[in-house]
């Protein structure tokens, strides 16, 4: 296991390579030597290497050879006019804290590999010369991109095809640039984890979206925070797929913009879409096709989510699929769903136990005060309404019932801590959840302990007719109905 150094500034190609005091000078030294299982080769801290780096041989699993940097100072720069790191049919492969600008290709590319990591890499300004993905993974298997940042990039933020076990932790990619771009795109992949990214396409030149799956199996998109593009999550052909816990907002330009999009190119299965907070932009949830195909989509829960500032409905369903639409929060500005009449006269997407919110200005009460609180916050319980305009708790909704139904659900997370209940205005942004505010955290809505009754407004039913907009595409769709009656989504 050797370390080899290499100093663009003060290094020779010449040197033996092996000490600080003795560096290589460029990757043309690097790419001459045939790498051994657990070998790493470090790039000086300051230093600027104009060319590609080759990677040419595996590690083993225990051994992986690492590229990797030393020194104090700037993290060591790759400028190239091909790509940063190119490699081929290599695996236990680990690269890490360098910087990768300025690129013709990708960042980082590599084909028929397996057992990479990438971690704490920052990549800017690649893909000049029009090839898609800053960091660009086909065909393979464990593939880990981890505590990394990727911005103003031409092309996708990450492009990912073919590999079995990707994982995506804790990365920041903002500003992917094209019509076609994406900050993430995943295709016909498997055993998926991503989770705790910030993914921004607000700054982007004309974006497509922001993560995008094609064809997925066995994902986990969890706790991330997905802001702009034309959609949010678009997985629209996937087999066991949870979309939990995410903050998706500012997604639009098209009438079709969805924060999360299934039902097209192919058959859907197994959804748990559930936990997320949804706000700022045009559709909620999205099942839905170009045509009118064939494709199996079944199995697509929805729960549990939180839908605001939305110009079109929380759910819409308008091509044929089972499902259901349940325990979800929705801001009375928000029309609760557009489902074609067919469909709810197949009965196969009921609508249940969703509770609408009233908007309102701050209110702080304790659990056990909440009876003689003055109202300045309502919620439209599913539990039905009281005749008065207190805030009070419904009795078989108490803040225990909640919180077991509810323990993964980031609006009643944390239950009855310290016998608080917090409501908050519901225009700008959404629950805390683990200490922080997701959305810009001027406002929102935190609800620890109960449903709570609102004012009563009678038995009147309101009915919604909606004439949706459609899922990019031009086909007319047909008339759709939605019913809301004492509060409550039938």
């Amino acid at each position: 296991m050797t370390v080899y150094y290499v100093n663009s500034a003060t290094g020779s190609n010449s040197n033996t390579g092996t000490s600080e005091d003795s560096p290589f000078a460029s990757f043309w030294a690097v790419e001459n030597l045939k790498l051994q299982p657990g070998d790493s080769v470090l790039l000086a801290a300051g230093s600027v290497f104009n060319d590609q780096l080759d990677l040419k041989y595996s590690g083993t699993v225990d051994a992986p050879i690492t590229i990797g940097s030393y020194g104090i100072g700037d993290a060591p720069v790759i400028h190239s006019p091909g790509d940063g790191i190119h490699s081929l049919y290599t695996s236990n492969i680990v690269i890490e804290n360098i910087k990768i600008t300025d690129t013709g290709g990708a960042a980082i590319y590599g084909g028929y590999v397996s057992n990479w990591t990438i971690n704490n890499v920052e990549v800017d300004h690649t893909g000049l010369a029009g090839k898609a993905g800053s960091i660009s993974i086909r065909t393979g298997s464990n593939i880990t991109i981890e505590n990394s940042t990727i911005n103003d990039v031409n092309g996708d933020g990450m492009w990912i095809e073919k590999i079995n076990g990707v994982t995506l932790l804790n990365n920041t990619v903002t500003n992917a640039h094209g019509t076609t771009a994406d900050a993430v795109q995943i295709n016909d992949s498997s055993s998926i984890v991503i989770s705790g990214n910030y993914l921004d396409q607000t700054g982007a030149v004309t974006p497509k979206g922001v993560l995008t799956l094609i064809r997925p199996v066995d994902a986990v998109i969890e706790g991330n925070t997905i802001i702009g593009g034309g959609f949010g999550i678009s997985a629209q052909a996937g087999t066991n797929i949870a979309i939990q816990d995410n903050d998706i907002s500012g997604y639009g330009g098209y009438s079709w913009s969805y924060a999360i999009g299934l039902g097209d190119s192919g058959d859907t299965r197994n959804y748990d879409i559930s936990g997320n907070y949804i706000h700022d932009g045009v559709w909620g949830v999205a099942v839905s096709s170009a045509g009118t195909t064939t494709y199996v989509r079944e199995g697509i829960d929805i729960s549990g989510n939180l839908f605001d500032d939305l110009t079109q409905a929380a759910l819409k369903v308008d091509r044929p699929a089972s499902g259901s639409f349940h325990d979800n929060f929705i801001a009375s500005d928000v029309t609760p769903y557009s489902i074609s009449p067919s469909i709810i006269a197949a009965g196969t997407f009921p609508v249940s136990d969703n509770t609408i919110i009233e908007e309102g200005p701050t209110t702080l009460a304790s659990a056990d005060s909440l009876a003689a609180a003055d109202a300045s916050v309502s919620l439209v319980s599913d539990t039905g309404l009281t005749s008065h305009n207190d805030l009070k708790l419904a009795a078989d909704k108490i803040a225990a019932d909640k919180l077991g139904a509810h323990h993964d659900n980031p609006v009643w997370e944390n239950g009855i801590s310290d016998e608080t209940l917090l409501l908050r205005h519901f225009g700008k942004a959404a629950v805390e959840k683990h200490g922080f505010t997701l959305g810009n955290g001027d406002h929102g809505v935190t609800i620890e302990a109960a449903d709570l009754a609102g004012p009563e407004n009678g038995s009147e039913i309101s009915h919604h007719e909606i004439a949706p907009q459609p899922l990019h595409h031009s086909e007319a769709d047909p008339l759709i109905v939605s019913m809301l009656q004492h509060g409550v989504l039938h």
